[in-house]
C-alpha cells in the first residue's frame, strides 16, 4: 500500500473529514503531520477577536503527529510563525512514498518542498485565485517568484477553475494538475428524519421573532471589510425603502465591524445580529434564511466554503464575483445569483426581486449541484494518482 504523508498546519473541520475517509477506505496508508501544535485544541482568530475551540471531533480516525514548532510567535499570519526543525527528519523516518504539503510561504512548509523534491513526489494543495490580480509591475515580480517556488512541486490538487488558472499562470502544466474539488462534508449538512434540521431552525426563527412566511436573507462569517457585511446590509435596507413587504436580514458571526453594523441596524427591526456559532449549529442556521449571501470583495476569497455549506443545507445562494467558488459552484438563476462586488444597484436589484417560492426550488437544485463536490471526489482522485 502507497504511503501519503499530509503536511498541513492544524486540524481545520474542512480537512479532517477526508483526511479520515482516506484512512477509513484503506487504499492509501495516510498520516498527517502538524505543524501548529498550540492550535490542536484551540485556534485564537485574530478577526473574530476570540478564541474558538470547534465542537466537532477534529483528530478522529487517522494518524496524526504534532511536530514540535519552536517558533516564538506561532501561527500562519506570517511565515516564520511554522518553525519545525524536526519535520523533514519526522516525514522522512515515516518513509512516504508522496508527501502532499498544504501552503507554502510557511517557512518549514517551503522547506519541506525543497528538502522532498527529487526524492519522492511532492504534492501541494491550495486554494488561490488570479481575481485578486492587479496588473503592474508588482504582479510581474510576484508571478516570477511564484514560478520559481512552484518548481519544487511535482502534481497540484486544484479545487476549481479560477484555481486551475492560477497554477497554469505561474507555469504548471495540465498533466501536473489534478482536479480534486474543494467539499465540505455534505453529509453532515443534509437534512433527514433523525436530524430535523429543518423543523428545529423554524423553532428558531421564531424565537429570532421571524414569521413564517419572512423573506430572510442570512450572512455568517466574519464581520470585516473583504466580506462586506456593511455593504449587504445598506442594499438590504435600500431595497426596503422600495418594497411593501420587507426583506428580513440576519447577520452572523463577529469581527471589526461589528459595532459599525450595531450602529446601523440599530433603529432597523428588519435586521437581526446574533454571535458567532460553532460548528455544531451550522446545519441548522444556515435553514434560518430562506437564502445566503456572501458577499465577498476580497481579497483572498478564494473558494467560499460557506457556499457549499449552504447548499448542502438546501439553500440558495447570492455570491459576489470575487468569490472564487462562484465559477464552479453557481449555475445563474438556477441556484442563485451573481453580482459585481462594487456594484450595489446590482446587489439591490436581485434582493428586490426575490421571492420565497423560486428561492425553495433554487434550494433544491442547489443541494443537487453540492453532490458533484464531495470528499470523496478529493479522496479518489488522490488515490487514482498517487
Amino acid at each position: 500500500m502507497k504511503k501519503l504523508a499530509i503536511v498541513t498546519t492544524h486540524p481545520i473541520q474542512y480537512y479532517a473529514p477526508w483526511f479520515k475517509l482516506i484512512a477509513e477506505r484503506g487504499n492509501v496508508d495516510v498520516k498527517v503531520f502538524y505543524t501548529w501544535s498550540q492550535a490542536s485544541e484551540e485556534v485564537k482568530d485574530k478577526t473574530f477577536g476570540k478564541t474558538i475551540k470547534w465542537d466537532i471531533p477534529l483528530l478522529e480516525g487517522y494518524s496524526f503527529e504534532f511536530v514540535e514548532n519552536i517558533s516564538t510567535d506561532p501561527g500562519t499570519h506570517h511565515k516564520n510563525g511554522i518553525d519545525c526543525p524536526t519535520l523533514n527528519e519526522r516525514i522522512r523516518l515515516w518513509q512516504p512514498d508522496t508527501v502532499l504539503i498544504f501552503g507554502w510561504y510557511l517557512k518549514s512548509h517551503l522547506k519541506a518542498m525543497k528538502f522532498f523534491k527529487g526524492k519522492i513526489p511532492v504534492w501541494f494543495r491550495g486554494d488561490s485565485t488570479l481575481l485578486d490580480d492587479v496588473p503592474g509591475i508588482k504582479q510581474i515580480l510576484r508571478k516570477y517568484y511564484l514560478t520559481y517556488i512552484y518548481r519544487y512541486i511535482d502534481r497540484a490538487l486544484y479545487v476549481g477553475t479560477q484555481n486551475k488558472a492560477y497554477f497554469k499562470s505561474v507555469g504548471l502544466k495540465d498533466e501536473q494538475l489534478i482536479l480534486a474539488p474543494h467539499a465540505i462534508d455534505n453529509d453532515r449538512f443534509f437534512d433527514s428524519e433523525t436530524k430535523n434540521y429543518e423543523s428545529l431552525a423554524l423553532a428558531w426563527r421564531k424565537e429570532l421573532g421571524f414569521n413564517a412566511d419572512d423573506l430572510v436573507v442570512l450572512f455568517a462569517g466574519k464581520f470585516e471589510d473583504k466580506k462586506q457585511p456593511d455593504f449587504l446590509l445598506k442594499a438590504i435596507q435600500t431595497a426596503n425603502k422600495k418594497l411593501e413587504r420587507p426583506i428580513k436580514l440576519l447577520l452572523v458571526g463577529h469581527g471589526p465591524l461589528e459595532e459599525g453594523l450595531m450602529i446601523s441596524a440599530k433603529n432597523d427591526t428588519n435586521v437581526k445580529m446574533m454571535p458567532f456559532q460553532n460548528q455544531s449549529k451550522m446545519p441548522i442556521l444556515y435553514r434560518l434564511g430562506n437564502v445566503f449571501c456572501l458577499p465577498s470583495k476580497g481579497p483572498g476569497e478564494t473558494w467560499g466554503l460557506a457556499v457549499n455549506e449552504a447548499m448542502a443545507s438546501t439553500r440558495a445562494v447570492i455570491v459576489a464575483d470575487m468569490v472564487g467558488g462562484a465559477s464552479d459552484m453557481l449555475i445563474e438563476g438556477i441556484n442563485g445569483y451573481c453580482f459585481k462586488h462594487d456594484d450595489q444597484t446590482e446587489l439591490v436589484n436581485i434582493i428586490e426581486n426575490l421571492s420565497i417560492a423560486t428561492l425553495k426550488e433554487m434550494g433544491k437544485n442547489a443541494k443537487t449541484h453540492v453532490n458533484n463536490f464531495t470528499m470523496g471526489n478529493i479522496v479518489k482522485a488522490i488515490e487514482n494518482e498517487i
